[in-house]
Order: C-alpha cells, then structure tokens, then sequence
C-alpha cells in the first residue's frame, strides 16, 4: 500500500514548479494515462491524501476521483495513499513523526491532535455549499469550542444481525431485544445446531465498540457531566454480563481472536447465529455469503432499560503544513462531496451519508436508509471530542485477554481504565 511521497524531505511546497514532478503525477495517476499538461512556470499546489481502505471498492474509487480532479484542476496535484484501517495509524504516525504529514486524513480520531495545535480549522477551508450540507449533529461532535477540527466523511449505524435459517431450526422467531433473550436465544442455537450464538469481537478492532454496546445497553456511558464514568455500577454489570456469556459457552470461541469482519464470514458459512455489526453488513456480507438468509434487528439491552441506537462517524482532519493551500483544499473537499461522487461512494461502501442533500435522495427511495438516518440523529457516539479518548481506546484494547480469562474482574479492569482516563485528562 504504501508508496513514496513525492517530494524531499524538507523541500517547501506552495512554490514547486512542475519540472521534475513526473513520479509525483505517477503516484495519483495510473501508468497507461497521461498527466495533465501544465506551463513549466505555472505553480502546483500538493495535498497529500491518506485515506481508509474500507473494502476492495475504496482504492480504484479514489484513484479514478482524483484522477478527474486533477484533469479538471491541472494546477493541483493530490498524492493520494490508500491504507488498510490495521496499518493506518503507523503510516501517518510516521508522516508526522518526520514531520511531514499529510494535508488530509480519514481517520475515527481527532482531538489529540488538535489539542497539540497540530490541525486546520475548517471554517477557513470549507465552502459555504458544503458546510450547509453536512448534518450539523455530526458537525457539533467535530468540533471544540469554535473550532472546526474535523468533517463528518461517514457514518454507519450498529445493529444485532442473525442467521435467519438458524433461528428457524432453534425455533426462535424474533431478534433478542434484551440480555435475557440474547443469552436464551444463543443457547437455543448452540443446542440445536453445530453454530455459536452470539458474535463478540473483543479484538483491538472492536472491543471499544462491544464495550459500547453493552455500557449504553445497562444505562451507563464512557462520559457524564464533562467527566469519565467508565467504572460505574453500570458499565460493571454490562461487563460482567458479556464475561458471563463467554463462561457459559454462548459465544463464538475467540473472541480476542477473530475481528468483526472474519466473524461475517464465519456467519455466511452458517457457523453463527447473531452478531452486532454496521449497517455495511447488508451490502457486504450477501456479496460475499449470496445464500445467507439474514435479518437484523435492535442492539440487545438490559431487562427494562429503553432501547438505544450507536452511531460510528470517521472524520477528514486537516494538518497544518508548510505548503497548506487552503484555496485547493477546499477545491478538493466540494468534488469529494459531490453530491454524484459521495453518492457513488456511498453506496459502493454501503455506509450512511453524511450530507443531507445525498441522504435526502437515498431515503427517498429506500426506507431502511430513512430509518438509519432517523437513528443517527439520536444515537450515543464515542466521546472522539475528549483529547483522551485515543489513549484511552487504545488501552482498552488491552482488556480483553485479562477479564474473559479471569486475570482481571470486570470491575479492576475497568477501575484501571478510569483511573488511566482520568490520569490522561487531568481530571
């Protein structure tokens, strides 16, 4: 994936002329088409894109989308860098750690940074047709203060999906809506078939994800009142809950080891119940698993607690640099938003929009986006405002091994966790 940048180290940006530039052209376009003509003495402006790979649509995506930006905008270059979400934060950890980094980036991340002084308010780089597009609930959570530290790209609402020929066979006829029917359901499924029942990915892909679900599904939270909760009784219960199906066999067998996404695949051969996945489980999965009979319903919460939806956004953060073009930023951001562009995109990822003009369109004709879209305006969210919040993810990814084999209680883990929290805050 990774390929080299095309400058030296060190070389100032705004001003590069065209001459010597042809390996830069090559990386953000293919090697059969020609790059753009441009006057020797005409100036180039370069943003460097480094961009989540999603799916195997996300690479030839992007590369053609920057490829027609280019033609149409001869005098920017974008040098674009597609990477897979277990490798991206080591490629642009690195881009920093030399001082280069890049002038966009998609990542789930974003007040540390700005914390650090190290990004671009976007409210000196957006135009006013795009910041009217995008939906202000997920504007609000990407900003501190005054301050427009990130955008929205996408989004994806969590939901319970489940194997419907092996709900048939244990003779359950609906999606488990609480804890009770979540743990009789799986054990249904565990006697009458040689499957697991309940999907748990507590690998350094998901865990803060399952933590999430099961903290909100027992009335509590990561945050409260500007402050950490991440040790309340009930967030201890949730823990505890998700600990004791393990113990009782009424989960996939690894669930440290195997991610989200292999647990998909496990659940297309028909060796899994029910899992909690993104709503891009009905695009991906059924490609790849034509013959599953699938259904989805509610995040499973505690006996007598409300129901809840969560939300997941992954954000565009701009990093200052010695070459940042503001003009050509903002350029490059209304193409990539495009309503015909983030549309494409959006359907070929299977993800939620983020602009009401595209998400208006798309609920117009499917009923199932209107309701993801009515559920992301209520959704409970990762606290990503808190500058903690990455440290204290991270080392949540710890917790898994220790607590499911009884190293820690779920109670010391996630004491350690809020004391860290609070450490890392200086609460």
């Amino acid at each position: 994936m990774k390929r080299r940048m095309g400058w030296t180290a060190g070389m100032p940006l705004a001003g590069v002329l065209f001459v010597g530039m042809s390996g830069m052209l090559l990386g953000a376009c293919s090697n059969d088409e020609a790059a753009p003509i441009v006057s020797e003495e005409e100036k180039q402006s370069v943003i460097r894109f480094v961009a989540a790979e999603y799916s195997t649509e996300s690479k030839p995506f992007l590369e053609n989308l920057v490829r027609e930006f280019e033609m149409r905008n001869p005098e920017i270059i974008v040098d674009l860098q597609v990477a897979n979400w277990n490798v991206l934060d080591g490629i642009y950890t690195s881009m920093l750690s030399k001082n280069q980094p890049p002038d966009l980036l998609i990542t789930n991340v974003y007040a540390h940074f700005a914390k650090a002084g190290k990004l671009n308010d976007l409210n000196g780089i957006l135009s006013t047709d795009l910041k009217s597009k995008l939906y202000p609930n997920l504007m609000e959570m990407d900003r501190i203060g005054d301050k427009q530290y990130a955008l929205p790209y996408v989004s994806s609402i969590r939901n319970l999906y489940y194997n419907k020929s092996l709900f048939e066979g244990a003779g359950i006829k609906s999606p488990p809506k609480t804890w009770s029917e979540l743990a009789d359901d799986a054990r249904k499924i565990k006697e009458t078939s040689k499957a697991h029942g309940f999907g748990v990915d507590l690998t350094d892909d998901e865990i803060q994800a399952y933590l999430s679900y099961f903290f909100f599904g027992s009335g509590g939270g990561w945050i409260k009142d500007g402050k950490w909760v991440i040790n309340s009784p009930e967030n201890v219960e949730g823990l505890t809950y998700l600990k004791e199906l393990y113990d009782q066999g009424l989960t996939d067998s690894e669930p440290t080891v195997t991610t989200r996404d292999e647990k998909q695949r496990v659940m297309g051969d028909g060796k899994l119940g029910m899992m909690i996945s993104g709503n891009y489980f009905g695009s991906v999965v059924p490609r790849e698993s034509p013959s599953l009979r699938w259904g989805s319903g509610p995040i499973p919460v505690k006996d007598g607690t409300p129901s809840i939806s969560f939300g997941v956004q992954d954000v565009l953060v701009s990093f200052q640099t010695d070459h940042t073009d503001k003009e050509a930023l903002s350029k490059f951001l209304d193409f990539l938003y495009d309503d015909k562009n983030y549309e494409d995109m959006i359907s070929r990822e299977g993800f939620i929009p983020v602009t009401s003009t595209v998400g208006g369109k798309l609920s117009q004709s499917d009923p199932t986006m209107k309701r993801f879209l009515q559920e992301l305006g209520t959704a409970k969210f990762y606290p990503i405002q808190e500058p903690a919040w990455q440290a204290v993810m991270d080392t949540s990814r710890k917790m898994g091994d220790a607590v499911l084999y009884d190293n820690l209680s779920p109670k010391d883990a996630l004491d350690q966790l809020q004391e860290f929290a609070e450490t890392r805050s200086g609460q």
